[in-house]
């Protein structure tokens, strides 16, 4: 090849010579620089791929699936170690303590959540540290909820400690929108635990505002269904039943069985409670229904059960 090109450019005049040199090297240097391979300042392959399956693990666990949830989660958690991405590794360790939570294991779930919460403090990421301790908060909350429930009486002090922190942390993570709306549904839970069903529905109601505004369906179906919850606490019946028709309208275009079919139980308790006996069975019809569809047989019966 190289004997070729001597012998071609032999045949020309000096001047052409130095003009097909010329073209030769402007040439390679076009080419290196429009469509030879640049480096990256960064590669991001690995961690697309966990966040891709986070966003999945998150979203099946939203549906119910606690197990599979997990399972999903695994492997996001395994690339996050593998990159040493302090950021995957926080937002895989608050998804997995949400969802262990979820499943009754609740010290598993405290322990991974302070885990995030810590790395948060000892990375700089302060708004995803602040996003773990709110839903540390939110747990403790919830876990002072059952005992008010067993117990019939509540820990007002406890309740207002909460309530004081929780406000802190959600002033940590004002520039972050989903976190600032996780932290208003917590606060939403906590002020509807102390009773207050105003500012608990006010609460719940600014999360909704960044839900509903953003297209986050799920998220905004899990709001209306919490205000339904503290309407229907409140004795509000009617209210109540308003609010869960909202969350169904929502899980419907997000295609939610699980979120539709606990709406439609929730639908039959506030009935129940209001001594409408025949809407009620009616709605936990509706729920089995839908239960039976989405793979939850053993749900499905123990509603029918109660016909």
């Amino acid at each position: 090849m190289r004997n070729y090109i001597y012998r071609k450019i032999k045949s020309f005049s000096t001047g052409k010579v130095f003009y097909l040199l010329f073209v030769i090297c402007y040439l390679l240097f076009a080419v290196s620089c429009s469509s030879a391979p640049k480096k990256p300042s960064e590669i991001f392959t690995d961690r697309n791929i966990a966040s891709s399956q986070l966003n999945i693990a998150n979203q099946t666990a939203n549906r119910g699936r606690y197990e599979e949830a997990l399972l999903l989660l695994g492997e996001a958690r395994r690339i996050a170690l593998s990159t040493d991405d302090p950021q995957l590794r926080i937002k895989t360790s608050i998804s997995r303590g949400n969802i262990l939570f979820a499943m009754g294991r609740q010290n598993e779930a405290l322990a991974e959540l302070e885990r995030a919460a810590a790395e948060g403090e000892t990375s700089g990421e302060k708004v995803l540290g602040g996003l773990a301790q709110i839903y540390i908060l939110r747990s403790q909350i919830q876990l002072l909820s059952v005992k008010a429930q067993e117990t019939g009486t509540k820990d007002s002090a406890a309740i207002k400690e909460l309530t004081d922190r929780l406000r802190i942390e959600i002033a940590k993570v004002r520039s972050d929108s989903l976190a600032t709306a996780a932290g208003y549904v917590t606060l939403g839970m906590a002020e509807k635990l102390a009773e207050h069903w105003a500012e608990a529905e006010n609460a719940v109601r600014r999360a909704l505002d960044i839900h509903d505004k953003g297209r986050f369906l799920e998220d905004a179906a899990y709001d209306w269904f919490l205000i339904a919850s503290i309407r229907s606490v409140a004795g509000n019946h009617d209210s109540a039943i308003n609010a869960l028709l909202r969350a169904i309208r929502f899980d419907r275009q997000a295609e939610n069985g699980f979120g539709l079919a606990s709406s439609w139980q929730a639908m039959g308790d506030v009935h129940l409670k209001a001594g409408r006996r025949e809407d009620s069975v009616l709605a936990y019809r509706r729920a089995a229904e839908i239960f039976r569809a989405i793979g939850f047989a053993e749900k499905a019966e123990e509603l029918e059960a109660q016909l």
